[in-house]
């Protein structure tokens, strides 16, 4: 384990943490400011998607997927964990990566439509490993196997089984809150319970994985705001006081936290690294999902890339992190207590049963979370080993989620996370290479005048490194 933690130092250090922001700054200019520019029309995109009956249906369901895979104990813990180890000034920065990784999954969700390829029965398949295939050429067949590799390994660690364990763990709270006895092995019931249903889920397919999160996301997500914006209303005195700690301490941690984080480097650090961690801004995966969307043009995916950072960093996370500030719970800085300082938190304004309503919202946020990992992870294994792959995915997806409900899992998320840094470099890589394509396209929109339907992308058999 300690080694593990030494190579997570070195591949979530400084310099991977600026690499990543200054792509983010680069694909900014590279895109023309593309995350402002185009902003209000991608709300406007979005609020259009929630109608019922849109033929752009698709682009809405590819979002609700990504948002799936992203939304979950990062939000909740991470942003605690955050305020903790970095200060309040942590929620700037973590701000300023989400400004700049609106971009990246802008970027990648243009790029991810324009390289894609589509099977004989019309479905759409991409994702990092496609666009490194079409859009760099032959020779860099081995750079998307890799980035293959890594994500049916990520699947099955940080996208089921420590989803699942986390899962457990609020399960276990939340009986104890409300006096519910368990039994031995109660765990290992759960995860088997629980991997029975997402198999069921799984097995029909891409389009019924879809349809799930696009049920399951906003219901979920607009029930935890709600939460939140109640502890912000019944502690509203304490609101002011707690904007200004976000600002203060950014630039001087010490005047916030008594000196507990006096760095503003650490701030500006753990702020960044929890906002990567939340939005998965620069992994690629999100690409995946985007990829099956039915749009007219690659830049209006690219603004559901936009909303989808948006939502879960300028939205969700703030929301969690002003809910913490304004509830008056001490905080103990400099010691990660994620999710413990947010069940507190909660606590503090609705008394025990929040424990209930924290683990009920996780539980629907981890069931998303493991769908949109596997359409990630069977897209992977789609592409290495072709389409047949899928059902030997669902059962070994299924049995790391039986093995996540019951194992101690300290050095399988460890792992999980060096694997997800990993993913990044072959992912900002080909966003380098192809961003001369990235920026014509972006020129090439014209939304008011209609962009018709022209082919972005390829026909071809779901499996190219098989050939």
């Amino acid at each position: 384990m300690a080694v593990l933690d030494r190579i997570y130092a070195i591949f979530w250090g400084p310099a991977t943490l600026a690499v990543i922001i200054g792509m983010g700054i680069f694909l900014t200019l590279r895109s023309g400011f593309a995350q402002l520019r185009l902003f209000p029309m991608a709300m406007r995109e979005f609020f259009g998607l929630l109608r019922p009956g849109k033929r752009e249906r698709s682009s809405f369901r590819a979002l609700c997927t990504a948002l799936g895979a992203t939304v979950g104990t990062g939000n909740l813990a991470g942003v605690a964990g955050g305020i903790a180890l970095g200060g309040p000034g942590a929620i700037f920065w973590m701000w300023v990566s989400g400004l700049f990784g609106m971009a990246v999954k802008f970027s990648e969700a243009v790029l991810a439509v324009r390289y894609r390829l589509r099977n004989e029965k019309g479905d759409y398949f991409g994702g990092p490993m496609v666009m490194i295939r079409l859009g760099m050429g032959e020779r860099f067949r081995p750079l998307a196997a890799l980035y293959s590799v890594l994500g049916i390994v990520a699947a099955f660690g940080v996208g089921s089984a420590t989803q699942v364990n986390a899962l457990v763990n609020a399960a276990a709270e939340a009986m104890e809150a409300l006096q519910i006895p368990t039994f031995s092995g109660w765990e290992w019931a759960m995860g088997a319970l629980l991997a029975v249903f997402l198999t069921i889920l799984f097995l029909g397919g891409m389009k019924r994985i879809g349809e799930a999160a696009e049920l399951l996301v906003p219901f979920a997500s607009l029930g935890y705001m709600l939460l939140c914006m109640g502890v912000i209303v019944s502690r509203s005195e304490n609101l002011p006081a707690a904007v200004q700690s976000i600002f203060v301490g950014a630039f001087t941690p010490q005047a916030v936290t008594g000196g507990a984080v006096s760095s503003v480097f650490r701030a500006a650090q753990t702020g960044v690294s929890r906002g990567i961690f939340s939005n998965e801004a620069g992994m690629g995966t999100a690409a995946i999902a985007h990829a099956g969307a039915d749009v007219d043009h690659p830049v209006r995916q690219g603004l559901m890339g936009i909303m989808e950072v948006f939502l879960d960093t300028f939205v969700i996370c703030t929301l969690t992190a002003l809910a913490i500030l304004c509830s008056g719970e001490p905080i103990s800085y400099g010691v990660d207590d994620g999710a413990g300082l947010t069940q507190r938190c909660f606590c503090a304004v609705y008394g025990r049963w929040a424990e209930v309503a924290i683990a009920a919202f996780l539980s629907v946020f981890t069931i998303t979370t493991i769908l949109g990992w596997g359409i990630y992870g069977a897209a992977c294994a789609q592409y290495l080993f072709g389409r047949d792959v899928w059902r030997k995915f669902v059962l070994l997806q299924a049995a790391a989620v039986v093995l996540g409900a019951g194992a101690k899992i300290g050095m399988v998320w460890r792992l999980s996370e060096i694997v997800n840094i990993l993913m990044v470099f072959p992912n900002l890589f080909a966003l380098f290479a192809l961003s001369p394509e990235l920026k014509r396209l972006v020129k090439s929109f014209r939304p008011e005048k209609g962009s018709g339907r022209r082919n972005y992308c390829r026909i071809g058999p779901e499996s190219p490194a098989a050939r």
